[in-house]
C-alpha cells in the first residue's frame, strides 16, 4: 500500500497513518532499549509497579508507555478501568516473537533500532542534501551497527548453510571439502560465522573497515566456538594477503554502501581462484525503476535516503550507489571490475537478491 490518494482528505489520512507508524517505531525503540519487552516476555504478565521494579524506569513514564502500547495494540491490558497500578499488562505471544526472539526470522526490534538511529541524524541529513556531503557509518553510532547485525544474524545462521549456499553446487561442494573463504564487508561477522558453522572444514577470513564491528565479530566467533577457523581483519579487501587465493569470495549486503565498489570487486576478482566462486547478496529491489511499488521497494528507498546513500556519499569521490542497486548496475560494476558477467541465482527471498559473479 502506497500513500497515493485521490483527494486531499484521503492523502492527509494516509499521512496521519505514516506519522502514527513513526511514533510507534519510537515507542518500540524505547521498549527495546530499556528492556521493557524482555521483562514482559519473561514474566508473562506485569503491572506497572512490577515493570518499574524489574527495569528501573520512572513510574510516570512507565504508565504513559504502557497506555500508549495498549492504545496502539502492541500489548494488552486486563481492564483499563482499574487504577493505574492495578492493571495487568501482557505481551501477546506473536508480538513477543517479533520484539524479543533474537533467533527468529521475524525478529524486528533491531530494524526499529536501525531506523531510529537514522532519524537521530536528520539535521545532518538536511545539511548533506544541501551540500552533497554525507553521514558516515561512524556518525550513526552503535544502534545502526548492532541493528543491522542483529537483523541479519538469524537469517545467516538459519538460511545460509541450509538454503542459500546449497543452491550453488560448486560453492557448496568446495566448502564441504574444506575450502577457504574471504568474506568482504563482514560487519559484526555473522555471515562468516554462519559459513564456519555450516561447513566444519571451511576456513574463513572476514574483512571490514569498521573497527567496532570487527571487535564485536571476534567476540561473536569466540562465543560461537569457531574462532579457530574464522579470523577477522580490520581492513578492506585491499588489505587481504596477496599470497592467499580463495575458493570462495563473498560480499553480503555491502557493495551498494561502498564509495568505490568497482575497485573492491576488482580485488575480489584477484582474490578468488580460477575455479572459485564469487557470491554476492544485495537488496531485493526491482529490476528497474517502476517495476514494483510494494512495501519492499518503499523500504529500500527509505533506507537509501537516510542510511546507505548518505553513508556512501560521506566519502570523497563516491559513486553514490545507494540501497536501490539494480541488477543492471551491479552488472556494470562487475564488467568494469573484470568479471565476465553476473548471474542472478534462483534463491527466493523477499528482502535480498543473490548473484554469482562470473569469472
Amino acid at each position: 500500500m502506497t500513500m497515493t490518494a485521490t483527494t486531499p482528505d484521503e492523502f492527509a489520512g494516509n499521512l496521519v497513518g505514516s506519522m502514527l507508524g513513526a511514533l510507534d517505531t519510537w515507542a518500540i525503540y524505547m521498549g527495546d532499549k530499556l528492556g521493557l519487552y524482555q521483562a514482559m516476555a519473561a514474566e508473562g504478565t506485569m503491572t506497572q509497579p512490577e515493570l518499574v521494579s524489574r527495569t528501573g524506569i520512572h513510574a510516570r513514564y512507565a504508565q504513559e508507555w504502557l497506555e500508549q502500547q495498549v492504545t496502539s495494540g502492541i500489548i494488552t491490558v486486563d481492564d483499563p478501568a482499574k487504577p493505574t497500578t492495578e492493571r495487568v499488562y501482557a505481551l501477546p505471544e506473536a508480538h513477543r516473537t517479533v520484539l524479543t526472539d533474537h533467533d527468529s526470522l521475524a525478529y524486528m526490534s533491531p530494524f526499529v533500532r536501525l531506523i531510529a538511529s537514522a532519524g537521530v541524524q536528520l539535521p545532518q541529513h538536511v545539511e548533506a542534501y544541501r551540500t552533497g556531503g554525507g553521514v558516515s557509518w561512524e556518525q550513526f553510532g552503535p544502534d545502526m551497527r548492532t541493528g543491522q547485525a542483529d537483523v541479519n544474524r538469524p537469517w545467516f545462521l538459519q538460511e545460509l548453510g541450509n538454503s542459500w549456499f546449497p543452491q550453488v553446487p560448486e560453492l557448496h561442494a568446495s566448502l564441504q571439502d574444506g575450502g577457504r573463504v574471504a568474506d568482504i564487508g563482514c560487519g559484526e561477522g555473522w555471515s562468516s560465522i554462519a559459513i564456519a558453522l555450516a561447513y566444519p572444514q571451511a576456513i574463513v577470513d572476514g574483512y571490514d573497515i569498521d573497527a567496532p564491528s570487527i571487535e564485536a565479530a571476534r567476540g561473536h566467533a569466540t562465543e560461537a566456538g569457531v574462532a579457530d577457523r574464522v579470523t577477522f581483519h580490520h581492513a578492506d579487501a585491499a588489505g587481504a594477503d596477496e599470497a592467499i587465493r580463495y575458493d570462495v569470495v563473498t560480499a553480503f549486503e555491502c557493495l551498494h554502501d561502498m564509495p568505490d565498489p568497482v575497485s573492491v570487486m576488482r580485488r575480489m576478482r584477484e582474490l578468488v581462484k580460477d575455479d572459485g566462486v564469487v557470491f554476492v547478496m544485495d537488496e531485493g529491489v526491482g529490476d528497474a525503476f517502476g517495476d514494483r511499488d510494494d512495501e519492499i521497494e518503499r523500504l529500500m528507498y527509505g533506507i537509501s535516503l537516510f542510511v546507505c546513500l548518505p553513508d556512501g556519499m560521506s566519502h570523497e569521490g563516491s559513486v553514490g550507489t545507494g540501497t536501490v542497486m539494480r541488477p543492471s548496475t551491479l552488472g556494470t560494476y562487475a564488467t568494469e571490475a573484470g568479471f565476465s558477467g553476473v548471474e542472478t541465482l534462483p534463491i527466493e527471498n523477499d528482502l535480498w537478491k543473490f548473484y554469482r559473479l562470473r569469472l
